[in-house]
């Protein structure tokens, strides 16, 4: 699609939709000036360039207010799920904790918000916290626990009335106003306040106890103390002199973001709440941000005065003004400078940080790595490179010159198909003409009917072990996309034959169409350390052992009580002489195969042996 196939757009605030030749909708926005946003995507790279080529039509709807126009676009967008917007990871209806509208309240768990006169609380990241937060309140509220909604009578008092954990609606027995207490504190806890609930406890429980009616003093008692434990000492750490706010921090790695929000009320923390989202390739903190507010505010129950974000925004005002109408009272987002504000921020960004590497590590397991879907983009692969070889050299001094390979599929270790390579011929260090033999003979010896082809391989080096690679596959008659990871700055070193066909969109060119440089947490690049890193220590694990059996033999030949097979396991264990030598006789006995005669044999050989070394 060009610009001389867009519609007479209006001025107006409206949402634009672009579809695909299908009618399906790919990239849904917003905007005050339909006319100007529109043509902008035309005139930018990036995702708007693709989704412009990609589109075959483009519809918009025009709405009174910006305001307006941002919550049809949530809407749809919801509702569509489009390929280029940024989009929760799920598209389930987030839960909520609904107080129900009765006479004698009851909680439960709901993912629907209806104007029904009902009190909702939340949403929660998921199922189980929403679970969590439900049986704690159960546990210290007597709330009524049946699920009739209206209540129903009951012809006997149930379990929980006995257990003290209802107080008895249902069969006549609760006392409106301490039921009305009841519901009033967990009104106040939902809401973050647990300051009021502990003073109000505190004061009933001594109301109580001073008319003498121990049992329900005890009963408040107990109550205290589960919300002290819950929300006392272990808040009391990130007690600022502060009142209600929200803060969020952010983080992205790839098509992949992760937005944290943290919920502070009465100047303590009181919740948080994550989202995994997909589709933020090339996407700006602006974009990621903004998809956030869209998903999460539309649905809150409950909004801040004030909003801290890790980033100036675009619509900052047109959302202030947005969640201000949601709030009933002035709602402000800011980006602070300094103080303690600022450190709020530093938490929530490092716990965004920590919160993507989980949910990436969790894709990962599930071999729904998303570092391959990258790297198909990022290097313009055919298809995916499930199957991935990672080749290494190692050498001392050019003694005991080896290679290693390894091989990942679905981004995981196979380590059942690591082999190693003994370097022939070369009577100096040569990594060149080592990672050639190493290749040449990977894809023309026995392995070649072993092993299947990978779908990438990846050099261990920079452009100089890239060329010699390349060398040996095309003496072989193999071709495989292949790469190298130089260590410096972590640069991928593109083949220069590919050239053009090589190109990273929203990344950093080095050496126009040679080298490609990511952000170190881009999927992608975390395939490839991987990769590297693997095959890096599998290639020194080979050559230590190498020199470490050429020289244990030659220090324990003929030395009586170790053979072959104790030699082995002192091997196994120790990695050089060093460390055995500084071992003690029960560490050495410990290693498996030898006792505390052969330890002592070894100990007394070693301190004989280095008594002879002149100093």
């Amino acid at each position: 699609m060009t610009l001389d196939d867009l519609p007479v757009l209006p001025t107006f605030s409206g949402v634009y939709i672009f579809r695909a030749p299908s009618g399906t909708p790919i990239y849904i926005g917003k905007a005050k000036n339909l006319r100007s946003r529109v043509q902008q995507h035309f005139k930018a790279g990036g995702k708007s360039g693709r989704f412009t080529r990609e589109a075959a039509s483009l519809e918009f709807i025009t709405t009174r207010s910006e305001i307006e126009a941002l919550v049809l676009e949530a809407n749809l967008i919801k509702q569509h799920r489009p390929h280029y917007n940024v989009l929760l990871k799920d598209d389930k209806h987030y839960p909520f904790l609904k107080l129900t509208h009765e006479e004698f309240p009851m909680l439960v768990i709901t993912r629907r918000v209806i104007k029904d006169g009902a009190s909702y609380y939340g949403p929660y990241p998921d199922g189980n916290a929403v679970r969590r937060v439900k049986q704690l309140v159960d546990t210290m509220f007597p709330l009524r626990k049946n699920s009739g909604i209206p209540m129903q009578k009951r012809p006997r008092p149930c379990l929980n009335y006995h257990m003290g954990r209802c107080l008895g609606p249902c069969v006549d027995k609760a006392d409106r106003a301490q039921y009305t207490g009841v519901v009033e504190d967990v009104r106040a806890l939902l809401e973050g306040r647990a300051a009021e609930v502990l003073s109000g406890l505190r004061e009933r429980m001594r109301e109580a106890a001073t008319r003498q009616d121990f049992e329900l003093a005890a009963t408040l008692r107990d109550r205290l103390q589960a919300v002290e434990k819950l929300f006392g000492s272990e808040q009391t750490a990130l007690s600022l002199s502060m009142d209600d706010l929200d803060f969020l921090g952010f983080a992205a790695a790839g098509e992949y973001a992760m937005v944290q929000l943290f919920r502070m009320r009465g100047g303590r923390v009181v919740g948080r709440d994550k989202r995994f989202l997909s589709g933020a390739t090339d996407s700006t903190p602006d974009e990621i941000i903004g998809a956030f507010l869209r998903d999460y505010y539309t649905q809150a129950t409950h909004v801040p005065p004030l909003i801290l974000i890790p980033d100036e925004l675009e619509d900052a005002a047109l959302w202030s003004e947005f969640l201000s109408q949601r709030a009933g009272r002035r709602t402000e987002l800011r980006r602070p400078q300094r103080g303690d504000k600022v450190e709020l921020l530093e938490m929530a960004q490092k716990n965004a940080q920590n919160s993507l590497e989980s949910e990436l590590l969790a894709l990962e397991r599930r071999g729904d790595h998303p570092g391959l879907d990258a790297l198909k983009e990022v290097l313009a692969l055919p298809d995916r490179p499930w199957r991935i070889e990672g080749y290494d050299n190692s050498n001392l001094f050019g003694t005991h010159i080896v290679s290693g390979m390894v091989v990942f599929e679905g981004g995981r270790a196979r380590k059942g198909q690591h082999r190693r390579f003994r370097v022939q011929g070369l009577e100096r260090p040569d990594d060149y003409q080592s990672m050639r033999q190493t290749i040449y003979r990977r894809f023309t010896g026995s392995l070649s009917d072993k092993l299947p082809l990978p779908d990438l391989i990846l050099i261990d080096g920079g452009r100089g072990q890239l060329n010699a690679a390349l060398d040996a596959m095309k003496e072989a008659g193999i071709q495989i996309p292949v790469v190298s990871l130089a260590k410096r700055e972590e640069r991928i070193v593109l083949p220069s034959p590919y050239g053009a066909q090589w190109w990273l969109e929203g990344g950093t060119v080095i050496s126009p169409t040679r080298e490609l440089l990511l952000p170190e947490t881009h999927p992608a690049l975390r395939v490839l350390i991987g990769v590297r890193d693997e095959v890096h220590n599998f290639a020194i694990q080979y050559h230590r052992k190498l020199r470490g059996e050429n020289m244990f033999s030659s220090v324990f030949d003929g030395l009586p009580g170790i053979g072959k097979k104790r030699q082995d396991a002192l091997l196994e264990h120790f990695t050089s002489l060093e460390e055995l030598r500084a071992a003690s006789v029960e560490d050495i006995a410990r290693v498996p195969g030898m006792n505390v005669t052969a330890a002592r044999a070894v100990k007394d050989f070693l301190e004989a042996r280095e008594a002879q070394i002149p100093s």
